[in-house]
């Protein structure tokens, strides 16, 4: 027998069942959590792999027009750290790659990148860019 309890109790499971929820990551991963030193990665990286992570940081210039991924890094910069032969190479980036073209984002305009954490050397054949790091089928948002 179905008490009012119950059918109130299901009723309002089919109400939220039908309200839109944005996706989240379940886990949030920040700059200094990256690396153990010299390239190795620390064990919270490692351990998120596979994972859907959140980030939160800033988009360096893109590298080209059109492009479906971006450097995430901690700090604002102004110009490529890729481009420039005077600009130091930063220690605590990660590759965003959203899979479709995106507008770039002022560079001091922090943002949150969402997607799945991916970790080990990989060199893109494309742009021959390389990555120990990445964040993949990522979104972001303006903060």
């Amino acid at each position: 027998m179905t008490t009012r309890r119950d059918a109130l109790v299901g009723l309002g499971a089919v109400i939220l069942a039908g309200v839109p929820r944005r996706a989240t990551a379940a886990n949030t991963l920040a700059f200094d959590e990256l690396y153990a030193g010299d390239a190795v990665l620390a064990k919270r990286c490692r351990d998120l792999t596979g994972q859907a992570v959140e980030m939160v940081g800033f988009m360096a210039p893109p590298l080209k027009a059109e492009a479906d991924f971006f450097v995430l890094t901690s700090m604002p910069m102004a110009v490529c750290p890729f481009c420039e032969t005077e600009a130091q190479w930063p220690d605590d980036i990660v590759l965003v790659i959203t899979g479709e073209p995106f507008s770039a984002v002022p560079f001091n305009r922090p943002i949150r990148v969402r997607g799945t954490l991916e970790t080990g050397f990989l060199r893109d054949e494309e742009t021959g860019f390389v990555s120990l790091i990445r964040l993949v089928g990522a979104e972001f948002e303006r903060l």
